[in-house]
Protein backbone atom coordinates (compact mmCIF):
# COMPACT_ATOMS: atom_id res chain seq x y z
CA UNK A 1 0.00 0.00 0.00
CA UNK A 2 2.53 2.44 0.63
CA UNK A 3 3.86 2.09 -2.94
CA UNK A 4 0.46 2.55 -3.98
CA UNK A 5 0.36 5.64 -2.03
CA UNK A 6 4.09 6.98 -3.64
CA UNK A 7 2.65 6.35 -7.03
CA UNK A 8 -0.42 7.99 -6.63
CA UNK A 9 1.32 11.15 -5.03
CA UNK A 10 3.98 11.52 -7.39
CA UNK A 11 2.23 10.37 -10.74
CA UNK A 12 1.22 14.31 -10.80
CA UNK A 13 4.00 16.10 -11.50
CA UNK A 14 2.61 19.26 -11.28
CA UNK A 15 0.71 19.10 -7.92
CA UNK A 16 3.40 17.23 -6.42
CA UNK A 17 6.09 19.64 -7.83
CA UNK A 18 3.17 22.22 -6.52
CA UNK A 19 3.43 20.52 -3.06
CA UNK A 20 6.82 20.54 -2.02
CA UNK A 21 7.63 24.29 -3.68
CA UNK A 22 5.29 25.62 -1.48
CA UNK A 23 6.88 23.67 1.37
CA UNK A 24 10.41 24.93 0.35
CA UNK A 25 9.43 28.02 0.68
CA UNK A 26 7.48 27.85 3.83
CA UNK A 27 11.10 26.45 4.87
CA UNK A 28 13.24 28.77 3.35
CA UNK A 29 11.61 31.95 5.22
CA UNK A 30 10.74 30.14 8.08
CA UNK A 31 14.68 29.51 8.46
CA UNK A 32 16.26 32.09 6.42
CA UNK A 33 14.87 35.03 8.67
CA UNK A 34 14.94 34.16 12.05
CA UNK A 35 18.80 32.83 10.74
CA UNK A 36 19.35 36.92 9.84
CA UNK A 37 17.31 37.87 12.94
CA UNK A 38 19.23 36.46 15.41
CA UNK A 39 22.93 37.65 13.76
CA UNK A 40 21.05 40.81 14.22
CA UNK A 41 20.64 40.21 17.69
CA UNK A 42 23.83 38.78 18.20
CA UNK A 43 25.85 41.70 16.77
CA UNK A 44 23.97 43.88 19.27
CA UNK A 45 26.56 42.52 21.98
CA UNK A 46 29.51 41.50 19.39
CA UNK A 47 31.84 44.25 21.33
CA UNK A 48 30.98 42.21 24.91
CA UNK A 49 31.74 38.90 23.32
CA UNK A 50 35.36 40.22 21.80
CA UNK A 51 36.30 41.37 25.36
CA UNK A 52 36.39 38.49 26.94
CA UNK A 53 39.23 38.56 29.64
CA UNK A 54 37.03 40.38 32.66
CA UNK A 55 34.54 38.98 34.42
CA UNK A 56 32.67 41.91 35.53
CA UNK A 57 31.50 45.19 33.85
CA UNK A 58 31.16 48.00 36.06
CA UNK A 59 29.25 51.23 34.42
CA UNK A 60 26.75 53.72 35.55
CA UNK A 61 23.65 52.54 36.74
CA UNK A 62 21.68 54.36 34.30
CA UNK A 63 23.09 52.71 31.33
CA UNK A 64 20.79 50.07 29.43
CA UNK A 65 22.74 48.73 26.68
CA UNK A 66 26.01 48.68 25.57
CA UNK A 67 26.24 51.66 23.55
CA UNK A 68 24.32 53.59 26.09
CA UNK A 69 27.39 54.92 27.25
CA UNK A 70 27.43 57.57 30.53
CA UNK A 71 30.76 58.11 31.74
CA UNK A 72 32.01 57.58 34.96
CA UNK A 73 34.77 59.68 36.77
CA UNK A 74 38.40 58.56 37.06
CA UNK A 75 37.96 57.75 41.28
CA UNK A 76 35.36 55.32 40.55
CA UNK A 77 38.24 53.24 39.20
CA UNK A 78 39.95 53.20 42.64
CA UNK A 79 36.81 52.43 44.61
CA UNK A 80 36.36 49.61 42.65
CA UNK A 81 39.84 48.36 42.64
CA UNK A 82 39.61 48.41 46.68
CA UNK A 83 36.84 45.83 47.14
CA UNK A 84 37.00 42.55 48.40
CA UNK A 85 37.70 39.89 45.61
CA UNK A 86 38.87 41.86 42.82
CA UNK A 87 42.48 41.01 41.46
CA UNK A 88 42.55 44.02 38.71
CA UNK A 89 40.05 46.43 37.48
CA UNK A 90 41.13 47.98 34.08
CA UNK A 91 39.90 51.56 32.75
CA UNK A 92 37.97 51.22 29.67
CA UNK A 93 37.30 54.48 27.20
CA UNK A 94 34.31 53.66 24.18
CA UNK A 95 33.11 56.52 22.64
CA UNK A 96 31.76 58.14 18.80
CA UNK A 97 34.34 59.89 17.15
CA UNK A 98 34.34 61.44 13.38
CA UNK A 99 37.76 60.84 11.59
CA UNK A 100 38.34 62.98 9.58
CA UNK A 101 39.71 60.87 5.90
CA UNK A 102 42.50 61.46 3.72
CA UNK A 103 40.37 62.81 0.74
CA UNK A 104 38.53 65.22 3.30
CA UNK A 105 35.58 62.80 3.90
CA UNK A 106 34.42 62.43 7.73
CA UNK A 107 33.23 58.60 8.78
CA UNK A 108 31.69 58.39 12.51
CA UNK A 109 33.83 55.82 14.42
CA UNK A 110 33.81 53.60 17.61
CA UNK A 111 37.27 54.41 19.18
CA UNK A 112 38.04 52.15 22.43
CA UNK A 113 40.48 53.14 24.67
CA UNK A 114 42.38 50.81 26.58
CA UNK A 115 44.38 50.93 29.68
CA UNK A 116 47.47 52.05 29.12
CA UNK A 117 49.76 49.66 30.95
CA UNK A 118 48.00 46.59 29.82
CA UNK A 119 45.67 47.00 27.32
CA UNK A 120 43.30 44.95 28.40
CA UNK A 121 40.09 44.55 26.28
CA UNK A 122 41.69 44.76 22.86
CA UNK A 123 40.86 43.26 19.44
CA UNK A 124 40.24 39.51 19.58
CA UNK A 125 42.74 38.70 16.60
CA UNK A 126 45.60 40.64 15.19
CA UNK A 127 45.78 40.26 11.25
CA UNK A 128 48.82 43.20 11.12
CA UNK A 129 50.98 44.08 13.67
CA UNK A 130 51.03 43.76 17.35
CA UNK A 131 48.15 45.02 20.09
CA UNK A 132 51.76 46.54 21.95
CA UNK A 133 52.06 48.93 19.43
CA UNK A 134 49.44 50.96 20.43
CA UNK A 135 52.49 52.48 23.15
CA UNK A 136 53.74 54.09 20.41
CA UNK A 137 53.23 57.35 19.58
CA UNK A 138 49.35 58.56 17.59
CA UNK A 139 49.10 54.86 17.16
CA UNK A 140 45.65 53.26 16.63
CA UNK A 141 44.60 50.00 15.60
CA UNK A 142 41.37 49.92 12.84
CA UNK A 143 39.28 47.24 12.27
CA UNK A 144 39.89 45.22 8.97
CA UNK A 145 36.35 45.80 7.58
CA UNK A 146 36.62 49.39 8.39
CA UNK A 147 39.79 49.78 6.52
CA UNK A 148 38.41 47.97 3.51
CA UNK A 149 35.36 50.16 3.61
CA UNK A 150 34.38 52.94 5.24
CA UNK A 151 37.56 54.12 5.94
CA UNK A 152 39.41 53.33 2.99
CA UNK A 153 41.36 55.79 0.96
CA UNK A 154 38.94 56.81 -2.59
CA UNK A 155 39.87 55.27 -5.80
CA UNK A 156 42.17 57.17 -8.83
CA UNK A 157 38.94 55.67 -11.23
CA UNK A 158 36.11 57.42 -10.55
CA UNK A 159 33.12 54.99 -8.71
CA UNK A 160 36.27 52.44 -8.41
CA UNK A 161 36.28 50.23 -5.58
CA UNK A 162 37.65 52.11 -2.38
CA UNK A 163 41.63 50.94 -1.45
CA UNK A 164 41.96 49.63 2.06
CA UNK A 165 43.84 51.60 4.63
CA UNK A 166 47.38 50.01 5.72
CA UNK A 167 49.46 50.02 8.26
CA UNK A 168 51.61 53.28 8.45
CA UNK A 169 48.55 55.11 6.67
CA UNK A 170 47.42 58.23 8.73
CA UNK A 171 43.81 59.93 9.99
CA UNK A 172 42.48 62.01 11.93
CA UNK A 173 40.52 62.01 15.20
CA UNK A 174 39.03 65.14 16.80
CA UNK A 175 41.70 66.92 14.69
CA UNK A 176 44.50 64.39 16.61
CA UNK A 177 46.87 62.63 14.04
CA UNK A 178 45.91 59.50 14.54
CA UNK A 179 48.63 56.73 13.09
CA UNK A 180 47.60 53.26 11.87
CA UNK A 181 49.83 50.30 13.32
CA UNK A 182 47.86 47.25 13.13
CA UNK A 183 44.69 45.70 11.68
CA UNK A 184 42.58 43.62 13.18
CA UNK A 185 39.83 41.32 13.32
CA UNK A 186 36.39 41.80 15.61
CA UNK A 187 32.43 41.14 15.06
CA UNK A 188 30.81 43.52 13.10
CA UNK A 189 28.66 46.06 15.70
CA UNK A 190 25.17 46.63 15.15
CA UNK A 191 25.68 50.06 13.03
CA UNK A 192 28.65 48.29 11.33
CA UNK A 193 30.84 51.22 12.15
CA UNK A 194 34.44 51.03 11.95
CA UNK A 195 36.13 50.23 15.21
CA UNK A 196 39.45 52.01 16.06
CA UNK A 197 41.72 50.98 19.10
CA UNK A 198 44.21 53.26 20.83
CA UNK A 199 45.48 53.62 24.77
CA UNK A 200 42.96 54.99 27.53
CA UNK A 201 44.85 58.57 28.20
CA UNK A 202 44.69 58.77 24.36
CA UNK A 203 41.29 58.57 23.85
CA UNK A 204 40.53 61.05 26.22
CA UNK A 205 42.60 63.57 24.27
CA UNK A 206 41.00 62.48 21.43
CA UNK A 207 37.44 62.85 22.73
CA UNK A 208 36.00 65.98 23.73
CA UNK A 209 36.26 68.08 26.31
CA UNK A 210 34.11 66.51 29.38
CA UNK A 211 34.55 66.43 33.19
CA UNK A 212 33.35 62.51 32.86
CA UNK A 213 34.91 60.30 30.41
CA UNK A 214 35.52 56.49 31.88
CA UNK A 215 32.69 54.51 30.02
CA UNK A 216 33.29 50.78 31.76
CA UNK A 217 35.74 49.50 34.64
CA UNK A 218 37.11 46.09 33.63
CA UNK A 219 36.99 43.78 36.79
CA UNK A 220 38.46 40.69 37.18
CA UNK A 221 37.57 38.57 39.99
CA UNK A 222 39.90 36.64 42.20
CA UNK A 223 40.10 32.56 41.54
CA UNK A 224 37.32 31.13 43.30
CA UNK A 225 35.70 34.20 44.04
CA UNK A 226 31.73 33.88 43.62
CA UNK A 227 30.47 35.95 40.95
CA UNK A 228 27.25 37.06 41.77
CA UNK A 229 28.41 37.80 45.00
CA UNK A 230 30.90 40.26 44.22
CA UNK A 231 29.16 41.81 41.56
CA UNK A 232 26.42 42.51 45.08
CA UNK A 233 29.40 43.94 47.12
CA UNK A 234 30.41 46.36 44.00
CA UNK A 235 26.52 48.17 44.01
CA UNK A 236 26.87 47.97 47.59
CA UNK A 237 29.84 49.97 47.63
CA UNK A 238 29.86 51.85 44.73
CA UNK A 239 26.15 52.62 43.99
CA UNK A 240 27.49 51.46 40.42
CA UNK A 241 25.98 48.85 38.31
CA UNK A 242 27.79 45.42 37.78
CA UNK A 243 27.36 42.65 35.74
CA UNK A 244 29.01 39.34 34.43
CA UNK A 245 29.80 39.19 30.85
CA UNK A 246 26.82 37.25 29.93
CA UNK A 247 24.27 39.48 32.33
CA UNK A 248 25.58 42.18 30.76
CA UNK A 249 25.13 40.57 26.94
CA UNK A 250 21.32 39.97 28.37
CA UNK A 251 20.82 43.24 29.15
CA UNK A 252 21.76 44.58 25.88
CA UNK A 253 19.69 42.04 23.35
CA UNK A 254 16.49 42.39 26.04
CA UNK A 255 16.90 46.29 25.42
CA UNK A 256 16.94 46.00 21.74
CA UNK A 257 14.17 42.98 22.03
CA UNK A 258 11.95 45.30 24.07
CA UNK A 259 12.38 48.93 22.68
CA UNK A 260 12.93 48.05 18.48
CA UNK A 261 10.79 46.91 15.90
CA UNK A 262 13.42 43.99 15.05
CA UNK A 263 11.47 40.73 16.39
CA UNK A 264 8.13 42.63 14.98
CA UNK A 265 9.57 42.87 11.36
CA UNK A 266 11.26 39.62 11.69
CA UNK A 267 8.20 37.82 12.74
CA UNK A 268 5.63 39.14 10.44
CA UNK A 269 8.07 37.84 7.76
CA UNK A 270 7.78 33.99 9.38
CA UNK A 271 4.34 34.34 10.06
CA UNK A 272 3.84 34.93 6.72
CA UNK A 273 6.38 32.47 4.91
CA UNK A 274 4.52 29.86 7.61
CA UNK A 275 0.92 31.19 6.59
CA UNK A 276 1.41 30.86 2.76
CA UNK A 277 3.16 27.67 3.06
CA UNK A 278 0.09 26.47 4.29
CA UNK A 279 -2.14 27.89 1.80
CA UNK A 280 0.05 26.90 -0.75
CA UNK A 281 0.19 22.98 0.66
CA UNK A 282 -2.73 22.50 2.01
CA UNK A 283 -4.52 23.78 -1.13
CA UNK A 284 -2.44 21.99 -3.89
CA UNK A 285 -2.43 18.34 -1.71
CA UNK A 286 -6.13 18.70 -1.18
CA UNK A 287 -6.63 18.99 -4.95
CA UNK A 288 -4.65 16.28 -5.47
CA UNK A 289 -6.46 14.22 -3.15
CA UNK A 290 -9.83 15.30 -4.85
CA UNK A 291 -7.81 14.66 -8.07
CA UNK A 292 -7.55 10.87 -6.92
CA UNK A 293 -10.81 10.09 -5.19
CA UNK A 294 -11.60 7.48 -7.14
CA UNK A 295 -8.56 5.65 -6.75
CA UNK A 296 -9.37 6.02 -2.79
CA UNK A 297 -12.83 5.36 -3.56
CA UNK A 298 -11.59 2.16 -5.34
CA UNK A 299 -9.22 1.45 -2.61
CA UNK A 300 -12.31 1.23 -0.12
CA UNK A 301 -14.52 -0.68 -2.24
CA UNK A 302 -11.90 -3.53 -1.95
CA UNK A 303 -11.65 -3.60 1.79
CA UNK A 304 -9.06 -1.02 2.47
CA UNK A 305 -9.67 0.17 6.33
CA UNK A 306 -9.60 4.46 7.04
CA UNK A 307 -6.83 3.60 8.96
CA UNK A 308 -5.04 2.34 6.11
CA UNK A 309 -6.25 5.16 3.84
CA UNK A 310 -5.10 7.43 6.62
CA UNK A 311 -1.34 5.86 6.76
CA UNK A 312 -1.09 6.29 3.29
CA UNK A 313 -2.04 9.91 3.20
CA UNK A 314 0.26 11.07 5.88
CA UNK A 315 3.09 8.67 4.23
CA UNK A 316 2.80 11.50 1.22
CA UNK A 317 2.66 14.56 3.70
CA UNK A 318 5.70 12.93 5.67
CA UNK A 319 7.36 12.43 1.90
CA UNK A 320 6.60 15.75 0.60
CA UNK A 321 7.25 17.98 4.28
CA UNK A 322 10.98 16.17 4.00
CA UNK A 323 11.64 16.98 0.47
CA UNK A 324 10.77 20.28 1.08
CA UNK A 325 12.28 21.11 4.42
CA UNK A 326 15.31 19.80 2.80
CA UNK A 327 15.52 22.25 -0.10
CA UNK A 328 14.31 25.06 2.17
CA UNK A 329 16.83 23.88 4.79
CA UNK A 330 19.79 23.68 2.39
CA UNK A 331 19.25 27.18 0.61
CA UNK A 332 19.61 29.29 3.49
CA UNK A 333 22.35 27.14 4.51
CA UNK A 334 23.89 28.17 0.89
CA UNK A 335 22.57 31.43 1.47
CA UNK A 336 24.29 32.05 4.98
CA UNK A 337 27.95 30.34 2.91
CA UNK A 338 27.44 32.77 0.06
CA UNK A 339 26.98 35.97 2.29
CA UNK A 340 29.57 35.23 4.74
CA UNK A 341 31.99 37.89 3.55
CA UNK A 342 29.19 40.24 3.76
CA UNK A 343 27.86 42.93 5.82
CA UNK A 344 24.35 40.92 6.02
CA UNK A 345 23.86 39.72 9.46
CA UNK A 346 23.45 35.71 9.72
CA UNK A 347 23.53 33.50 12.64
CA UNK A 348 22.42 29.56 11.51
CA UNK A 349 22.75 27.47 15.31
CA UNK A 350 21.09 23.80 15.17
CA UNK A 351 18.03 24.90 17.22
CA UNK A 352 16.73 26.59 13.81
CA UNK A 353 16.90 23.44 12.21
CA UNK A 354 14.14 22.55 14.92
CA UNK A 355 12.22 25.58 14.70
CA UNK A 356 11.76 25.61 11.10
CA UNK A 357 10.95 21.71 11.07
CA UNK A 358 8.34 22.00 14.13
CA UNK A 359 7.05 24.32 11.51
CA UNK A 360 6.62 22.53 8.61
CA UNK A 361 5.60 19.46 10.16
CA UNK A 362 2.80 21.93 11.47
CA UNK A 363 2.17 22.89 7.51
CA UNK A 364 1.85 19.15 6.58
CA UNK A 365 -0.39 18.06 9.52
CA UNK A 366 -3.16 20.82 8.09
CA UNK A 367 -2.73 19.45 4.91
CA UNK A 368 -2.64 15.73 5.94
CA UNK A 369 -5.87 16.92 7.94
CA UNK A 370 -7.75 18.34 5.07
CA UNK A 371 -7.22 15.53 3.16
CA UNK A 372 -8.03 12.93 5.63
CA UNK A 373 -11.31 13.81 6.51
CA UNK A 374 -12.20 14.10 2.70
CA UNK A 375 -11.17 10.57 2.24
CA UNK A 376 -12.51 9.02 5.68
CA UNK A 377 -15.92 10.30 4.43
CA UNK A 378 -15.55 8.95 1.19
CA UNK A 379 -18.49 6.17 0.13
CA UNK A 380 -16.93 3.69 -2.05
CA UNK A 381 -20.01 3.64 -3.87
CA UNK A 382 -18.95 6.51 -5.97
CA UNK A 383 -16.86 4.12 -7.42
CA UNK A 384 -19.87 2.48 -9.78
CA UNK A 385 -21.51 5.81 -10.07
CA UNK A 386 -21.68 7.19 -13.93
Amino acid sequence: MNHIALKMLMGDKSKYIGIVMGLTFASLIMTQQPAIFLGLMTRTYSFISDVGLPDIWVMDSKVQFVDDIKPLQDTELYRVRGISGVEWAMPMYKGLLKARLTDGRFQTCNVVGLDDATLIGGPPVMLEGKIEDLRRSDSVIVDIDGARDKLGKPSPIPGGKRIPLKVGDSLELNDHRAIVVGIAKVSRTFQSQPVVYTTYSRAKSYAPRERKLLSFILVKAKKGQNLAELTRRIREATGLAAYTQEEFKTLTYEYFMHNTGIPINFGTSVLLGFIVGAAIAGQTFYNFTLGNLLQFGVLKAMGTSNWILLRMILLQAVLVGSIGYGLGVGLTALFGHAMRHSILAFRFPWQLLIFSGAGVSLICVFAAMISIVKVIRLEPAIVFKG
